[in-house]
C-alpha cells in the first residue's frame, strides 16, 4: 500500500464520516432549523455528537500527516521504507 493510497483512503473515510454526521444531524434537528440562520445553538447527542468529535480529530490528524506524504510524493522519494505504516517484520515472520 503506497502513501498516496493511504491518504486517499483516509480522505474517503472522512467523507463517509461527514455523510453519517449529516444524516444523524438531519434526524435530530428539524428541517426548519437546518434551513434557518441557526442563531440559536443546538447540540447534537449520541452517535451524531461522537461523529462530530471523530471528524474534528480526523481533520487535525490529516493536517499532520498529509503534508509529509505530499512532500514525499512530490520529491519522488516514496518506497516501502518511507510508508508511514511500514513496520519491520516480527521475529516470528523471519523464519
Amino acid at each position: 500500500m503506497t502513501e498516496t493510497t493511504i491518504l486517499a483512503s483516509y480522505g474517503l473515510l472522512i467523507m463517509i464520516t461527514i455523510l453519517l454526521q449529516v444524516l444523524g444531524g438531519a434526524q435530530q434537528l428539524s428541517i426548519g432549523y437546518l434551513l434557518s440562520s441557526r442563531d440559536e445553538t443546538r447540540t447534537l447527542k449520541g452517535m451524531t455528537a461522537r461523529l462530530k468529535r471523530a471528524l474534528d480529530n480526523s481533520i487535525v490528524a490529516m493536517t499532520l500527516f498529509a503534508p509529509a506524504i505530499l512532500i514525499l510524493v512530490t520529491l519522488d522519494r516514496t518506497s516501502p521504507s518511507t510508508c508511514l505504516l511500514y513496520t519491520s517484520p516480527s521475529p516470528r515472520d523471519r523464519g
